[in-house]
């Protein structure tokens, strides 16, 4: 068994925590952006400094290889990405990458033998907090392998014409061609050339935590649905209005919203998670009564079974009048399970096992590129503990101990891959 480098580790935490530093513990970098830039050169830098052969797609992904034994083997690639969501922290997505780099930097410095290439890689853009959607160029690469209802929000086309949420007038195609890492087509992770993929991530949840382990032995990416609830009411004037007469839409909703959570939490799936984390009033004016109010319903269970159940509550708020107004309940997305490759789970598992690490075995609840990834070749990830659970803000903490066991685990689960 190979051990990673605390002190490389910690150094790679503290330099990358530099490049978009938002002035409170955390970062703000966006993809492509300038501070994006600046963490990119220190991976290629890095990279270079151990031998590590630099590519880039015409994406902006970039591939930083170490030759192994046999030149015509497929490579072993792990990474992750580089971006962040606004004033996020200094783990989500860079410790994949870090992690990546820290493989190929003791691999180099033991001179560890391996047959197949080792490949670092940064993907681009997977937060699309600048550039929507989320996992954008994950999706556009594995376009070919995704299934159906999932491929078409990746178009290429549709994807270079993404508006940035600032400025609301720069596309995502304007910033890649305007950047120095829109490279070849060509140098695409494919399977043709890649044998399997690896990713590394903070946990972004409180399990690993709660029950005193560092790495979590990830099996699947939890399938999940997201709904719009739409409630049609009438507008009136607030203060002259007679109450009984009133058909609101905002009491409507939050009628529909608690009969949801009573009729869901009946179901007694203690692992089941639900969410509404957005809504829109209209027309959000304090002397109106609204008349039309959405909400979103976000599920997320392994089970088809168990969210086939719940999508069946769901529906049937559109059966109901609430408050005297309608209900219109509309599809958005949804996706099955991902499940990672049974032989790369155990190669996790067998690693950290063997390296005292301390681990369970445990469901991703949250979306990643090395779910798109997963159609395409074989893929697995590894958790790293995340302090109180807490992601995509500032207060994100994963210790350097704990980074290092994981790419440490991350390094003895690629060897064995590279065994196989």
């Amino acid at each position: 068994m190979y051990e990673c480098s605390l002190e490389r580790m910690t150094n790679k935490i503290n330099t990358f925590s530099q490049f978009g530093d938002a002035g409170h513990g955390g970062i703000t970098r966006y993809t492509l952006s300038k501070e994006d830039v600046l963490a990119r050169n220190e991976f290629i830098k890095r990279m270079q400094a151990i031998g590590a052969t630099i590519e880039i797609d015409d994406v902006a992904n970039i591939y930083a290889t170490l030759p192994g034994s046999d030149a015509s083997a497929k490579r072993i690639v792990m990474g992750s990405h580089s971006d962040s969501v606004k004033n996020g922290g200094n783990y989500d997505g860079i410790l994949g990458v870090m992690s990546a780099m820290e493989v190929l930097e003791t691999v180099a410095q033991n001179n560890i033998a391996h047959k197949h290439p080792l490949t670092a890689m940064i993907w681009t853009n997977e937060e699309g907090s600048l550039y929507p959607p989320a996992m954008m160029i994950s999706g556009v690469v594995c376009y070919d392998y995704l299934p159906e209802d999932v491929r078409g929000k990746f178009k290429y086309e549709d994807m270079m014409q993404s508006t940035s949420v600032l400025d609301k007038q720069t596309t995502f195609g304007q910033a890649l061609d305007a950047s120095e890492f829109k490279g070849d087509i060509a140098n695409r992770l494919s399977p043709d050339n890649y044998k399997c993929m690896f990713e590394i991530h903070i946990e972004q949840g409180p399990i690993l935590e709660d029950a005193g382990n560092d790495i979590g032995v990830v099996d699947c990416v939890l399938g999940m649905f997201n709904y719009r609830l739409r409630f049609y009411g009438q507008t009136v004037h607030a203060g002259t209005f007679p109450m009984p007469k009133r058909r609101d839409a905002l009491y409507a909703a939050s009628q529909a919203l608690c009969y949801l959570h009573d009729e869901i939490d009946k179901l007694g799936y203690s692992d089941l998670v639900y969410t509404t984390g957005e809504i829109e009033c209209h027309p959000n004016v304090h002397t109106c009564v609204p008349d039309e109010v959405d909400f979103s319903i976000d599920v997320r269970h392994e089970s088809a079974e168990v969210r086939a159940k719940v999508l069946a509550v769901v529906q049937s708020c559109s059966e109901k009048q609430w408050a005297g107004c309608s209900c219109k309940v509309d599809k958005m997305w949804n996706r099955d399970t991902v499940y990672w490759n049974d032989t790369l789970v155990s190669f996790v598992k067998a690693a950290a096992e063997e390296t005292g690490v301390s681990h369970q075995v445990l469901h991703s609840g949250a979306g990643h590129d090395a779910q798109f990834a997963a159609y395409m070749m074989p893929t697995t990830m590894i958790f790293v503990q995340s302090k109180d659970g807490l992601s995509h803000c500032e207060q994100e903490y994963s210790s350097p101990e704990q980074c290092t066991c994981g790419a440490t685990v991350l390094l003895n689960a690629v060897l064995k891959a590279d065994a196989e």
